[in-house]
Formats: structure tokens, C-alpha cells, sequence
């Protein structure tokens, strides 16, 4: 990783981390969130991923009119000036009960499927 990659890493960080505890109080069985990102096709190649406890959650939250996530997430990467179109396609959803049935917890090896 170039060290302007690891700059704009440590910046994806702090903000996904504000992201993270905003949503952790308001977003009913949400539980953290990271992110993959290929730095020499960035910012397209971002992916956001975030997690909810189970399942059930996860639908719950997708069946929300109001989608809060998303427009966080947003607001947070403008700051970086990283604007999409539409967010939507950069963030996907999963949940600790699906890991631990199909990976047995191991979000690592997880993680490289999405």
C-alpha cells in the first residue's frame, strides 16, 4: 500500500468508525461495519459492509423506508469528498448468525467473498 493509500485509509477509518457508533445507538440490531477497497481503482471499488446481529435484523432493516445507513455513510464520505450517485451499490449487509453458520465465525474468510 502507497502511503497516500494508507492516508486515505486511516481517513476511511476515522469516519466509518463515527458511522459506526452513530448507527450503534440508533439502528436496531446493527453491531459494526468495515470496509474493502482496491486503492488503485478507488474510490469506484469501495465496498461497505455492514453488520446487523442476525439475520431478522438485517431483513428488518432492508424492509425500512428509511435507510438511515445509507445517507450516513454518505455524509460521513463527503466530508472526504467521495460522492456517488447512489451510495446503494457500495454497501452490502450481513450478520454475525449468517457468518457463524457458514464460516463459523470467521470473518476473514467471509470478508474475501464480498
Amino acid at each position: 500500500m502507497r502511503k497516500t493509500d494508507k492516508k486515505i485509509d486511516s481517513q476511511l477509518i476515522n469516519l466509518l468508525t463515527d458511522v459506526c457508533d452513530s448507527a450503534a445507538e440508533g439502528v436496531e440490531g446493527f453491531q459494526w461495519l468495515t470496509h474493502r477497497v482496491n486503492y488503485s481503482n478507488f474510490p469506484e471499488s469501495l465496498q461497505i459492509i455492514c453488520v446487523f446481529d442476525t439475520d431478522e435484523s438485517v431483513t428488518r432493516y432492508k424492509l425500512m423506508e428509511n435507510k438511515v445507513l445509507l445517507p450516513l455513510i454518505q455524509a460521513k464520505l463527503n466530508t472526504m469528498g467521495i460522492k456517488f450517485k447512489n451510495i446503494a451499490p457500495h454497501v452490502s449487509y450481513d450478520s454475525e448468525e449468517r457468518c457463524n453458520k457458514e464460516h463459523g465465525g470467521n470473518w476473514a474468510k467471509r470478508l474475501d467473498q464480498h
